[in-house]
């Protein structure tokens, strides 16, 4: 589950960079397929803190 907040968390990123123009063509087809993400890239991010909490919550040692 660690490994999923993790890439969620790059995609975070990603969708950060790509929405300010950063990453360039790259970018431009990142926000023309995932448009609600370029826009809010925290949607995702939230995502990645759900992902490791959960993993924190379920782990067992």
């Amino acid at each position: 589950m660690y490994f999923i907040a993790a890439a969620l968390a790059i995609l975070s990123g990603l969708f950060y960079a790509a929405s300010h123009h950063e990453i360039g063509t790259l970018g431009v087809e990142m926000c023309r397929y995932g448009s609600t993400f370029c826009n809010s890239p925290s949607y995702v991010l939230a995502g990645a803190i759900l992902a490791a909490l959960w993993g924190a919550f379920v782990s067992v040692r």
